[in-house]
């Protein structure tokens, strides 16, 4: 990636690295993410993945740099890296299940508001959450307690939350694990239209989710960076081949990270029909 292509919304990661008592999670990877794109950081168990994304957004300590549109991350309190626009996920959905899809949503909003804002009646509901509602495709749950939605939803709903706070660059943690088909394919089509106007950076172990959504791909293994580039490159380069497989197996590598031809994709994203 060129530095022609970094934008003022561009996450560049350069040289991160992360250590447990003496312990290399991560080793000095580097890689970038756009507005436009949804990017995927993909790699065997282990790989430094999740602790990559903790790195970013101030639960683990690293070192070397981290800068979303040219402001460094790194150093800095989770609080303070949520305000600079970061919005990041988990694997488990954290709403309030007692509460409605709505006033999650209100709750969610808040968290930027003044306290003289929010002992304020309000009339009606704030645009943002109106917004976030109809992306996120909940607006006919707007009163359903979070609780009893489905576990997509439940996923859903925690990014909508992300949404109403207006993030600049948005970080998920396996947002697929344990969905449906269906709902995977939803979830697909959500991050492509989130990503058109903010970073998009997706950890993740389901290939198939994998080669259907993302745009670019970052391979990491054993804390390093393995490989990166389109699906195709990623599936075609023999490092990947020989870390998920072994080298005698190399040639079936493709029954993982078999490539969908650039139309089927598109029309997935159309039509919403699996691969």
């Amino acid at each position: 990636m060129t530095a022609a292509t970094i934008t003022d919304g561009s996450l560049v990661v350069t040289d991160l690295k992360v250590e447990f008592d003496g312990f290399v999670a991560v080793g000095g990877v580097s890689f970038d993410a756009h507005p436009g794109e949804v990017r995927f950081l993909i790699g065997p168990n282990g790989a430094g993945k999740t602790t990559c994304i903790d790195a970013i957004t101030g639960l683990s300590k690293g070192t070397g740099s981290v800068k979303l549109g040219g402001q460094e991350l790194l150093g800095k309190r989770v609080d303070k890296i949520v305000k600079l626009g970061v919005g990041r996920t988990f694997q488990t959905a954290s709403v309030f299940e007692q509460l409605s899809v709505l006033q999650n949503l209100d709750i969610a909003a808040g968290l930027h508001r003044s306290s003289w804002s929010l002992l304020r009646a309000r009339r009606g509901v704030d645009p943002a959450i109106e917004a976030a509602l109809e992306e996120s495709g909940l607006t006919a749950e707007r009163d359903t307690p979070a609780g009893i939605l489905s576990h997509g939803q439940k996923q859903w709903l925690e990014i909508a939350m992300m949404l109403v706070q207006d993030p600049r660059a948005l970080l998920l943690d396996e947002p697929v694990a344990g969905m449906s088909q269906d709902e995977r394919t939803a979830t697909g089509e959500l991050l492509h239209r989130i990503a058109e106007r903010r970073v998009v950076l997706v950890v993740e172990h389901d290939m198939d989710f994998m080669r259907r959504f993302a745009t670019r791909v970052t391979v990491l293994h054993q804390g390093t960076l393995l490989s990166e580039g389109t699906v195709a490159q990623v599936q075609a380069d023999p490092k990947v081949q020989s870390v998920y497989l072994g080298t005698a197996g190399a040639a079936t590598t493709t029954g993982m990270l078999t490539v969908v031809d650039a139309t089927d994709t598109n029309a997935a994203l159309t039509t919403g029909e699996g691969a």
